[in-house]
């Protein structure tokens, strides 16, 4: 499949293919929050995201922003051709595992050093993720890590017939 046409935002709405290759990433102002278990086990307003040509923004949290034993180290490791060497997490919260549905660059290559100490999270498995109070929804296709809210448009790398973009 090639290229899609991409949506035009409207005011106030980033196009996700605007965002740069090899990515970028940015401090976030709004509050981030998770929850799992009906517990919330992450809250901060200290949240960057990486921005990547036609995905949804990634957020990562600090890890110390994260409740005591709610990220546990799991089975697993991937490469990222930007980023670097990946760790897996499995996420804990009111009794609920969720394995494997975290992840970190323990020592993240050149220009993603503010990654180092922080955790992404897959939507999907949570009860609920929230930029500046919005509920995300998980970045389509089950593989890549993105939150889509409506300040951003697509489409989305993930959906079917994608892979070649």
């Amino acid at each position: 499949m090639r290229r899609p046409l991409p949506v035009t935002p409207a005011p106030g709405q980033e196009s996700v293919w605007d965002y740069p290759r090899p990515p970028r990433v940015e401090a976030v102002a709004a509050r981030v929050t998770i929850r799992l278990g009906g517990e919330l086990i992450a809250d901060t307003h200290r949240a960057m995201r990486v921005l990547e040509t036609s995905h949804p923004p990634v957020y990562y949290l600090p890890i110390a922003d994260f409740a005591p034993g709610a990220l546990t180290d799991a089975a697993g490791s991937s490469f990222c051709e930007f980023k670097g060497a990946a760790r897996y997490l499995d996420v804990h919260g009111g009794g609920v595992v969720r394995a494997g549905a975290a992840w970190n660059y323990p020592d993240p290559t050149r220009g993603f050093e503010a990654l180092e100490d922080r955790v992404a999270v897959y939507a999907g498995p949570m009860d609920e993720c929230t930029v500046g109070g919005e509920i995300v929804v998980p970045q389509p296709g089950g593989f890549y890590g993105g939150w889509v809210t409506s300040a951003v448009v697509g489409p989305f790398k993930g959906i079917p017939g994608s892979m070649g973009w």
